[in-house]
């Protein structure tokens, strides 16, 4: 079944590291979740800390790493939560991302939902395989 990662974009108020002034907010997300872990959709979900406390592995061309810590200046870039879920369809997952609680209660923000590449526990033959065949099928509009 394909697997959806709901991402909720963060916010100048949680990379602040401010957390919604809603008492309904944390009880709100904790039933929706519940919901989705008795439809057998849930995978995983949290929250993330502000940029300040992550950092970034920058590649160059030549495959060099370079370390940058946070915080990161493109709040619209930045994540601030996520929810794994597996469902049976592109549609279904729809529907679950539109019933998502908002975030950020009073504020302007956005939850972007891709699909996951691969599948789970594969043999690295048999994934690498799986992904080309995936975005081979993107690729032709499928």
């Amino acid at each position: 079944m394909p697997r959806y990662m709901i991402l909720v974009r963060a916010t100048a108020m949680s990379e602040a590291g401010d957390f919604p002034d809603d008492p309904t907010l944390v009880p709100r997300m904790m039933a929706f979740h519940d919901e989705m872990a008795k439809a057998g959709v849930l995978l995983d979900g949290a929250g993330l800390f502000p940029s300040s406390q992550g950092f970034r592995v920058l590649y160059d061309a030549s495959g060099t790493a370079q370390i940058m810590d946070g915080p990161f200046a493109e709040t619209k870039e930045l994540i601030a939560g996520y929810t794994l879920i597996e469902v049976r369809s592109r549609d279904e997952a729809l529907a679950w991302a539109q019933r998502f609680p908002a975030p950020f209660p009073g504020q302007a923000c956005c939850i972007e939902v891709r699909p996951l590449m691969g599948g789970i526990d594969l043999p690295s033959e048999d994934a690498e395989r799986i992904i080309r065949e995936q975005l081979a099928t993107i690729k032709q509009g499928g």
